[in-house]
């Protein structure tokens, strides 16, 4: 499907865009850290000590510091999560052995929210970054009977 931009057509979207996911953090050290050593990011480039790009799981991770509203974000604040209990926002990470995965990153210093646990769909486990932002491990199980 394409979009007219301008006096072109422009599909959208196209094989050229990637999704970028910002999470924003009080310390970025700290943040850059748990991502690099827990989940194996690697740090792709930093931006003057208040942001940072992590390449993981086949996508982009933005880590910035909070900051007020600017030009193109007019009323916009961007501030780590005031409340790690009430989620706007969550990453699952699909993985083929859950409870393989809960152990390598529990040893990692990853701080779950309990044992995994198992459904008739999947297993899953639920942890949370240092500033609170909510992740989720997931193995998906074949139909029942397969």
């Amino acid at each position: 499907m394409s979009t007219p931009v301008g006096d072109e057509a422009t599909p959208f979207p196209s094989d050229q865009m990637e999704l970028t996911h910002i999470l924003v953090v009080a310390d970025l050290d700290r943040a850059r850290t748990f991502y690099r050593d827990v989940l194996g990011a690697t740090v792709h480039r930093e931006y003057g000590g208040s942001s940072c790009v992590l390449r993981a799981f086949d996508t982009w991770l933005l880590l910035v510091t909070g900051g007020g509203p600017t030009s193109d974000k007019p009323t916009v604040t961007f501030a780590p999560p005031n409340d790690p209990d009430s989620v706007a926002h969550a990453m699952t990470i699909r993985v083929p052995d859950g409870r393989a995965a809960f152990a390598t990153l529990a040893a990692r210093g990853a701080m779950f929210l309990t044992p995994p646990v198992e459904s008739d769909w999947e297993v899953r486990a639920f942890f949370r970054d240092p500033d609170g932002h909510l992740l989720e491990i997931s193995e998906a199980k074949g139909p029942a009977g397969s």
